[in-house]
């Protein structure tokens, strides 16, 4: 089954970068939508970005639109969240996750990554 394994996060001041990765296995990524949604303490999880694999649309919450692009590198199975202009709320557990359509909703993706750690701190 498909297997999904983030990558890149980490501690950054406000204001600096990341970028997360989300390297799949067992089958191509492109065969599906990813998602990435975060996870605060505390908080619920919720949904970041959505790339499609039919026309590499992408969808981003407000809370990150401007500052958060998707891209989907086919060759390396790989879809990367480029993660800018990072603010102390961004800290989460970022998780990346496998559907058939972007959805809003966390029940609608079938496979999940781990989930890599993001803390934005000065």
């Amino acid at each position: 089954q498909l297997q999904l394994v983030e990558s890149g996060g980490g501690l950054v001041q406000p204001g600096g970068s990341l970028r997360l990765g989300c390297a799949a296995s067992e089958f191509t990524l492109d065969y599906y939508d990813i998602g990435w949604f975060r996870q605060a303490p505390g908080k619920e999880r919720e949904g970041v970005s959505c790339i499609s694999s039919s026309d590499g649309s992408t969808e981003y919450a407000d809370s990150v639109k401007g500052r958060f692009t998707l891209s989907r590198d086919n060759a390396k199975n790989t879809v990367y969240l480029q993660m800018n202009s990072l603010k102390p709320e961004d800290t989460a557990v970022y998780y990346c996750a496998a559907a058939l359509v972007c959805s809003q909703s966390a029940i609608d993706y079938n496979y999940w990554g781990q989930g890599t750690q993001v803390t934005v701190s000065s």
